[in-house]
C-alpha cells in the first residue's frame, strides 16, 4: 500500500478512533482513488479540482450510486486535508467541491385496501388481540411514530373526546383520532390492559406480555406477524403506517400544513414528499384511464 495511504489510515485509527467498518470504507475509497491516479499517470500531489471532478465522473460512468460517489468524495477530502496538515501538499483540491445531491427516495406506502387488510388481522379474542388491534388502528389514525406510540401514557389519550397527546423532542402536539381507533382503544382499555399489567403503578398505555411497557423491537415483531398473516407482499416497517396515513390524507385533499402539524415535522419540506407521492399516483391513474394519455 502507498506509504501516504498507510500514514493516513494510521491517523484515522489513532486520532479519529473510527469504527472498523468506517475505517475499511475510507481505506478502500482512497486505494481505489490512488489506483486511478496511477493508471492515468497522475501524481496525487498534483491533483486539482478538475482531476477530482474527472474521477467522480469516472465513478458515475462505472455505474456507482450517488451515495457511493458522495462517500468517495468525503474520503478523498479527508485524505487531502490530512496531506495539507502534514505538509505533503500545499492545497486541498477538493476544497469548494460539493457532494452530488442525493435523490430523495419516496417512501413506500400501503393502499387503502392493504391498510384495511392489515388492520383486520388482530382478532379481539384474547388480550394480545385487543392490544394489537388498538395499536395498529391508532398508528394509522394518527400517523405518530412507533417510538411515540410505545412511550404513551394512559393519561395521554382521551377516548371520549377523540384525541391523543404526543410528546417528541420536548414538544407536545394534540392529534385527533377517528372512530375506529377510539373504539379499538376503548375495547383494549376495558377488556385487556388491566389484565396485562402486573402493578397498578404502571402508567404505560401499551403493555407487553411481561406486564411492562412494550418495546420498539416488540412492535417490529408484531407488525411483521400481521403483515405475513395478511399476505401483503410489500415489506412493511412500523413507519409504513405513518407514511400511509400522510399520503392518504393528501390524496383526499387534506392541507399540507395540517398534516405537518399532526406528524410533528418542523419543516414543511419533510411533509411535501407526500404530496409528490399523491401526484405520482394521480399521474399513474391519468395515464391508465385517459384515452389520449
Amino acid at each position: 500500500m502507498n506509504q501516504y495511504v498507510t500514514k493516513f489510515t494510521d491517523f484515522l485509527v489513532n486520532d479519529k478512533k473510527l469504527s472498523d467498518n468506517t475505517l475499511q470504507s475510507y481505506r478502500r475509497d482512497i486505494e481505489q482513488y490512488m489506483s486511478y491516479t496511477n493508471s492515468n499517470n497522475l501524481d496525487f500531489k498534483d491533483a486539482n479540482k478538475t482531476s477530482i471532478i474527472t474521477y467522480l465522473m469516472y465513478l458515475q460512468k462505472q455505474g456507482k450510486a450517488t451515495s457511493t460517489i458522495s462517500r468517495n468524495l468525503a474520503s478523498i477530502r479527508s485524505f487531502y486535508q490530512y496531506m495539507v496538515r502534514t505538509k505533503v501538499v500545499e492545497e486541498d483540491p477538493t476544497e469548494g467541491l460539493e457532494s452530488p445531491k442525493m435523490e430523495k427516495r419516496l417512501p413506500k406506502v400501503l393502499s387503502v385496501s392493504e391498510v384495511n387488510l392489515l388492520l383486520e388481522q388482530p382478532k379481539c379474542v384474547d388480550l394480545k388481540g385487543y392490544r394489537d388491534k388498538a395499536m395498529l388502528e391508532m398508528l394509522y389514525a394518527t400517523g405518530i411514530r412507533v417510538s411515540e406510540l410505545i412511550n404513551l401514557e394512559v393519561s395521554d389519550v382521551d377516548v371520549e373526546m377523540g384525541f391523543v397527546k404526543c410528546r417528541s423532542l420536548h414538544k407536545e402536539r394534540v392529534i385527533p383520532m377517528g372512530s375506529s381507533a377510539c373504539a379499538a382503544l376503548s375495547a383494549y382499555l376495558k377488556e385487556a390492559r388491566n389484565a396485562m399489567i402486573h402493578s397498578d403503578k404502571e402508567t404505560a398505555l401499551f403493555i407487553n406480555t411481561n406486564g411492562g411497557r412494550l418495546t420498539r423491537q416488540g412492535f417490529w415483531k408484531i407488525i411483521k406477524q400481521y403483515k405475513n398473516q395478511a399476505k401483503i407482499s410489500m415489506d412493511i416497517t412500523p413507519h409504513t403506517l405513518r407514511h400511509s396515513f400522510a399520503t392518504h390524507l393528501v390524496e383526499n385533499g387534506a392541507d399540507l400544513h395540517a398534516i405537518q402539524e399532526m406528524l410533528g415535522h418542523s419543516d414543511i419540506s419533510s411533509t411535501q414528499i407526500y404530496a409528490q407521492l399523491a401526484n405520482n399516483k394521480l399521474k399513474e391513474i391519468y395515464q391508465k384511464t385517459h384515452p389520449r394519455a
